[in-house]
């Protein structure tokens, strides 16, 4: 279960960029930087399989292509383009704020899957989880302006934002179910597959919105300052090697050692390393508020996983 646990945190931090990088790329619209980091992840995620990828394909169903197209959707195209109108219109810190609800949604739907541990086992822990989100709250609308948007702005970035959660809380689940259902697919096999159907997905979505717009998607970006399409790529492949075929891979492997009411707390690592990468990028220590928020989510965190070794009785015989 400890590896489960690294790996969860491993892939949080990969996950992490991915809150800052909107902001870099502001330039650049949310389907133009869903469009290119997906392709950028399908690219290598191919490339990385070389000739391992036909025999791959060919073992591939019916069930396996609907699984694939429905994850790439809600867990990485649909997702990040949500995600990335949460940052432009609300900001990185109420945009990390929504998506850190994601350790008690993605626990609570999937408290009843088999390993789980009982939520009133879960209770403490969460509630300092919840504790940890409230002074995030608390922080975020009493200093943050939302990128000095107005308030409708700001409320349609929170409900992008949220439309982000429901999508991801989704996803996580699905996707470790459907992980353990099926192990005839090793966790890089499934995340290579589930990298290339993301990529021509995105590819796909892109040709269609210059169809539409006759190239304006990208033409009138070029007159916009700040749109360096170099940098645009370079970010994205960077961004899809770690947060997408590197991060996705640790988070299958996390997948299938932890249950999920433990996989649920994991994803706070996420957030903490958002929030860390965007204290490096605006070059400001945290304040108080959002200091205590993450001692209190470490500390959350650290309780489930306690419990979750307790109740384990593989850990309980190594102990």
């Amino acid at each position: 279960m400890w590896n489960g646990v690294l790996c969860g945190l491993l892939a949080g931090a990969m996950w992490g960029m991915v809150f800052v990088t909107p902001v870099f790329l502001s330039a650049f619209t949310p389907l133009e930087m869903a469009c290119g980091r997906y392709i950028a992840y399908g690219l290598i995620a191919a490339a990385l399989m070389g000739t391992r990828l036909k025999p791959l394909l060919r073992r591939l169903d019916r069930d396996d292509i609907i699984a694939m197209v429905k994850h790439a959707l809600a867990g990485n195209i649909v997702y990040y383009m949500l995600l990335a109108l949460g940052v432009k219109f609300a900001g990185v810190a109420a945009t990390s704020l929504i998506i850190g609800v994601l350790p008690i949604s993605v626990t609570l739907m999937g408290h009843k899957d088999h390993g789980s541990v009982p939520l009133k086992q879960l209770t403490l822990p969460l509630l300092l989880v919840a504790a940890g989100i409230a002074c995030i709250n608390i922080d975020v609308f009493t200093h943050d302006a939302g990128n000095g948007m107005p308030r409708n702005y700001k409320l349609l970035g929170v409900l992008c934002a949220a439309g982000a959660l429901v999508c991801w809380t989704w996803y996580s689940v699905d996707n470790a179910r459907y992980l353990k259902r099926n192990p005839h697919f090793s966790s890089g096999e499934w995340s290579s597959l589930y990298g290339i159907s993301s990529g021509l997905i995105a590819l796909v979505i892109a040709l269609a919105a210059l169809a539409i717009f006759h190239g304006d998607v990208t033409g009138a970006a070029a007159a916009a300052s700040g749109r360096d399409w170099g940098v645009f790529w370079i970010v994205n492949a960077l961004l899809a090697l770690g947060a997408s075929v590197i991060g996705n891979h640790l988070w299958n492997v996390a997948s299938r050692k932890v249950p999920l009411t433990l996989s649920g707390q994991l994803i706070l690592f996420e957030t903490l390393f958002a929030l860390l990468y965007g204290f490096i990028y605006k070059q400001q220590l945290p304040r108080a508020l959002e200091i205590a928020a993450m001692v209190l989510l470490v500390a959350g965190v650290m309780w489930s996983v306690r419990v979750h070794a307790l109740d384990d009785p593989s850990e309980a015989h190594a102990d």
